[in-house]
């Protein structure tokens, strides 16, 4: 049995630092030996063009074009379209056709499970596989969780990113009891927080409060930072950008919290000797 772990980072809103903790995370898992490929699902591309790419409706082979292999049963090489970023990290890039896809799908015969065909084939390949989940809940979102172990959650600590958080359990909800009944929630993780505002600190406590105990809130806090916002322009992660700052620190933690994660969630699953 493969021992990949599928994430999908996930929020229907957008602005919460979606990109950028798929971005880091994945950096940070490389750091630590791991192989890590980066899926782009969100036909703005923001992932492609922030590693990188800045043309990326003229790249050869993007996730729509792996997408159409599977629906039209096409053999797909293991490295078909695989981009390898200087940091360790591979990355399989989206453009705008992936927008046409999303519509075609609909119409197809399992629709949910397209992606996950793709991603069950590259489990032996890496030790991670983190997709960068489109701002909605449409049908590309839902191919991403049927497709993963499990989800992590960026919210920023407003009172609507947090009122949005039931919307999105609820559909997480409906996957896992329909499509993927293995889905699990790794954590809610807080971005771009300024502890210097007491309304931050109220709706992080608030959220501490409420979900707390339905969910993992990671202990780990992004905090707010122009350096972050960098990285895009640079085309490499925080680890390179600004490697000594407040929020590659941050990133470190969450990259050891999710490790450690894993590391407990197999020992608790792994057979008695």
């Amino acid at each position: 049995m493969s021992s990949c772990k599928v994430i999908s980072i996930c929020n229907q809103k957008g602005g919460v630092g979606k990109t950028t903790t798929t971005i880091n995370l994945g950096a940070g898992l490389a750091m630590q030996d791991k192989r890590v490929l980066l899926i782009d699902a969100d036909a703005q591309a923001s992932m492609t063009v922030a590693l990188g790419n800045k043309y990326p409706d003229e790249l050869p082979v993007s996730l729509a074009n792996i997408m159409q292999d599977v629906i039209d049963d096409n053999n797909i090489p293991d490295d078909c379209g695989i981009l390898h970023h200087k940091e360790g990290f591979d990355l399989m890039p989206s453009n705008i056709d992936l927008s046409g896809v999303e519509i075609q799908i609909v119409n197809v015969m399992r629709r949910e499970g397209i992606l996950k065909c793709y991603v069950d084939q590259q489990r032996k390949n890496y030790d991670y596989i983190l997709i960068d989940c489109a701002p909605s809940l449409g049908m590309l979102t839902v191919n991403a969780l049927a497709a993963a172990d499990s989800l992590i959650i960026p919210a920023q600590p407003h009172f609507l990113s947090a009122k949005g958080l039931d919307l999105l359990m609820g559909s997480v909800s409906k996957v896992k009891r329909y499509i993927n009944p293995e889905l699990s929630i790794d954590g809610i993780l807080l971005t771009m927080v300024d502890r210097r505002t007491n309304f931050a600190n109220d709706v992080i406590d608030e959220l501490r409060d409420y979900y707390g105990g339905k969910v993992n809130i990671f202990k780990t806090e992004v905090p707010h930072s122009i350096r972050a916002a960098e990285t895009s322009a640079a085309g490499v992660s925080i680890f390179q950008h600004d490697k000594s700052g407040k929020v590659a620190a941050a990133y470190e933690s969450l990259t050891k919290e999710v490790v450690d994660l894993e590391r407990q969630n197999r020992s608790r699953t792994s057979p008695c000797r």
